[in-house]
């Protein structure tokens, strides 16, 4: 059977996302969760950082007491306790007095400010000069201030860095509540692709795009499965499609997009239990041939052979997929966008909307964008290009000197 291009506009394929669920949630560790998408809404059960603490070494003291303070007019006040680090005084201040304060340090009660200690001179065992005058909660975080008790901290699908792990922490959260992790199986197809550890013959090449692609999908902070390469036969393709369903919660296929593999894929994909093809072919280039069926829950892709094309193909299309597989609440997002100057004309055709590779260069204070040409089989231009520049279906193309927003890689 002949199998014709439905093409649709990648604002159509951008609407399919909703129709996969993600991942299931999973309890893990603090240290494991690091990097996952976090599967709950975290309230504070607590005032962050609970106590008033000093943000600077010096005095802890009543900001009034302090109002007028100068050089020519210092503020004597009389030192009472020293503040132990990692303990409650247990003393309080009047209005009268002053007390030795480390970064990090408990205030004591009638305290609201610290004075820092380069504005401070010890007269004597008993008594501080004060020179210069503090407000109320000068250097100093208030018991509230990080978070206050039943605020929401974080919300489900926000992706753990280092300062998500750390507010976590500071709430006592031993263990976390992720999204389990994706795993992404590709496979990648074509009689003329060798593994990287051959030596190509004439008319063969080593296969990049499994590799490349094993790359973003880790990037993203999935798993990559690399199930080998795949010859141009049905049945072949059937079963690693099959047992690729079987195994991950993403499929791509590498090379599936391509003439002589196109109808083979989208016999396949028929053939699988429960799969439904949604996409065949999308009015972008690179990319216009890409494939999306869903089999159950899962995702599809049959990408083009090029390597360029299929990794502007994942970074545009794919990943907002894989996102919301992930259980990431920014999955729509395109990611970082740099605005720069385009340093050249850059033609396209209407009716679809074009991905062109720039370099970002820096000139005299401003961000520049220049188009890396080249062929969609040139892996170098990706090399070469630090992100992507979307031109809109309905525009001709962009002039020297536009500002465009660079879709970072």
């Amino acid at each position: 059977m002949n199998h014709f291009f439905k093409v649709k506009t990648l604002e159509d394929v951008m609407g399919m996302v909703g129709r996969f669920s993600a991942m299931p949630t999973e309890t893990v560790t603090l240290p494991q969760a690091s990097g996952r998408i976090l599967g709950q809404d975290i309230v504070a059960h607590q005032d962050l950082p609970g106590f008033r603490r000093s943000t600077m070494d010096g005095y802890a003291v009543q900001s009034a007491a302090t109002f007028g303070a100068s050089e020519a007019n210092p503020a004597w006040l009389k030192v009472a306790g020293t503040i132990a680090m990692g303990e409650t005084p247990c003393f309080s201040l009047t209005s009268d007095e002053a007390a030795p304060i480390s970064t990090g340090g408990m205030l004591p009660d009638g305290a609201d400010s610290v004075v820092m200690v380069e504005h401070t001179e010890a007269v004597d065992a008993a008594t501080v000069e004060i020179y210069k005058s503090v407000a109320p909660l000068q250097h100093v975080v208030d018991s509230a201030e990080d978070y206050r008790q039943g605020q929401e901290i974080l919300k489900a699908g926000t992706r753990i860095r280092p300062q998500e792990s750390g507010v976590l922490a500071a709430l006592g959260k031993t263990h976390v509540t992720v999204f389990k992790q994706t795993t992404v199986a590709i496979i990648s197809t074509g009689d003329e692709i060798v593994p990287v550890e051959e030596t190509p013959a004439p008319g063969r090449i080593r296969d990049m795009n499994s590799h490349t692609l094993a790359g973003l999908i880790s990037e993203a902070g999935a798993i990559p499965l690399q199930l080998g390469i795949v010859k141009d036969n049905r049945d072949d393709l059937f079963d690693a499609c099959s047992r690729a369903v079987a195994m991950a919660d993403m499929v791509l296929i590498s090379g599936g997009s391509s003439v002589g593999m196109r109808d083979f894929t989208v016999e396949v994909l028929s053939d699988l239990v429960d799969t439904e093809l949604l996409v065949h072919g999308i009015s972008i280039s690179p990319g216009k041939p890409t494939i999306l069926a869903r089999s159950g829950n899962k995702p599809v892709w049959g990408l083009p052979g090029h390597v360029v094309s299929a990794m502007v193909v994942f970074k545009v299309v794919v990943l907002p997929f894989l996102r919301k597989r992930m259980g990431e609440n920014a999955w729509a997002s395109p990611g970082a966008l740099l605005p720069a100057i385009l340093t050249r004309n850059v033609a396209s055709a209407q009716g679809r909307t074009d991905f062109i590779r720039v370099a970002i260069q820096e000139k005299e204070g401003h961000l520049y964008a220049a188009p890396v040409l080249g062929k969609s089989g040139l892996i170098r231009t990706m090399v070469m290009a630090q992100g992507l520049v979307e031109i809109g279906e309905n525009v001709e193309g962009l002039d020297k000197g536009a500002v465009v927003n660079v879709r970072c890689m």
